[in-house]
């Protein structure tokens, strides 16, 4: 059958084409993908080619699908997997396969399997993997932020802490202990704020800061104080951008005692050097953001780490079980992945899309493969309403949701956006 999909033959050459798909074997499964998140390490994987180190040597001659945070139905199930899997049903996936020890994953390094084309082949791998899950929530575009707030409860389970006397680790942030996420007011830090207050381990104190008004307004205004406070959290949006002394004013906030858990939501020098600062005695710094210069470096207070049991970890992604559950909490309404997406777009958008993502401001751009449609900022609907019934109706539906995508916007864009 055919599909029609964004490939990649090297360092920034896409392509939007129609292609053949081969018959699925009896270890592989047909799917439809109707939706999928913008990653911006499909931006570095195209603006790097074949020098990263998931995208095939020989991608000129065999292009991969682009994209890796889908969701779709299942079309057709291989012998082999009727057990598990049934036609008709919705499903996420996990793409950090790692299998046998290869980098090699959907989005990157498939010909058959990624998230922007309208149809898609799984292989076996994925589901020997136990990486290829069974979707019953509502809805399609949850499960395209599934993956990057897995990697969010990924490094909310990746801090450790000591106990005095002892060698063991004691993985997680400290239960209402003090929490730091600097730079945390762009979309994965939304996400970051949104499962700390309402996940079953909670800090008591949660700081934000960041250097825009703007962005910590929208993040106020979508997860208060209020409503931290409901859940046992003490909530504060910092703009650090104009202090003198911004060191001395967090640690202001914990009577000089510092932070636990620290996360750095933004590759920037300064804000690890801030958050090595703040940290408390045994405090654990995670510093989430990633880099694209490899030589990326701050200074760390080595005293501390020696005296005061600080600890300097990253954490780059989730595992299976973060995925799962971010799927849980999703299908429960504890948490609401669409505090991260400001952008929607169509297949035809991809492109320019992928290729611009640094200098596209907002946050997670959401595209759905069935339709055509040029990515727009969800706050640009009210404008392009005046002359497109299509957004006059999305902004109507958008402002009732206090301005985040839902459901509702997804179920009309399907229905009433031009096919592709």
């Amino acid at each position: 059958m055919k599909t029609i999909g964004v490939r990649m033959y090297g360092k920034d050459d896409l392509r939007l084409e129609e292609f053949e798909l081969p018959e699925i074997k009896e270890d592989e499964i047909l799917v439809k993908i109707i939706s999928d998140s913008v990653c911006m390490s499909t931006y570095k994987a195209v603006d790097q080619g074949v020098k990263h180190k998931r995208v095939p040597p020989d991608v000129a001659e065999k292009p991969v699908i682009i994209g890796h945070e889908f969701a779709g139905e299942i079309v057709k199930v291989g012998d082999k997997w009727k057990d598990q899997f049934k036609e008709g049903a919705k499903f996420a996936q996990q793409p950090a396969l790692n299998y046998k020890g290869s980098p090699y994953s959907p989005g990157y390094s498939y010909r058959y399997f990624g998230g922007n084309a309208t149809y898609g082949i799984v292989p076996q791998e994925v589901m020997e993997l136990g990486c290829l899950l069974n979707y019953e929530g509502e809805g399609f575009y949850p499960v395209s932020l599934a993956e990057p707030m897995s990697c969010v409860i990924g490094g909310f389970h990746a801090n450790y802490h000591t106990k005095s006397g002892s060698y063991e680790h004691v993985m997680g942030i400290v239960e209402g202990g003090k929490m730091a996420i600097l730079g945390g007011a762009g979309p994965m830090g939304l996400g970051a704020i949104d499962y700390a207050i309402h996940c079953d381990r909670k800090p008591g104190l949660l700081v934000v800061t960041d250097v825009d008004d703007q962005r910590l307004k929208r993040a106020e205004s979508i997860i208060t104080p209020e409503e931290a406070r409901k859940n046992g959290v003490e909530l504060k949006y910092v703009n650090t951008k104009s202090m003198e002394d911004p060191e001395a004013y967090l640690l202001s906030l914990t009577e000089n005692k510092g932070y636990d858990d620290v996360y750095v939501y933004a590759p920037v020098e300064t804000l690890v050097v801030q958050g090595d600062k703040i940290l408390g005695h045994d405090g654990c710094l995670n510093f989430f953001a990633g880099p694209t210069d490899k030589g990326f470096s701050a200074k760390v207070n080595y005293y501390n780490v020696h005296y005061a049991a600080t600890k300097i970890i990253g954490s780059t992604g989730g595992n299976t079980d973060d995925l799962v559950e971010a799927l849980e909490m999703m299908s429960k309404g504890l948490i609401n992945p669409a505090v991260m997406i400001t952008h929607i777009g169509g297949m035809d958008s991809v492109i320019d899309t992928v290729l611009g993502l640094p200098n596209i401001p907002g946050g997670k751009k959401l595209i759905y493969n069935t339709i055509n449609m040029e990515l727009t900022a969800i706050e640009d609907f009210e404008e392009k309403g005046k002359n497109d019934e299509l957004f006059r109706a999305l902004d109507e539906i958008t402002k009732r949701n206090n301005g985040l995508w839902s459901l509702e916007a997804e179920e009309y864009l399907l229905a009433h956006g031009a096919k592709i």
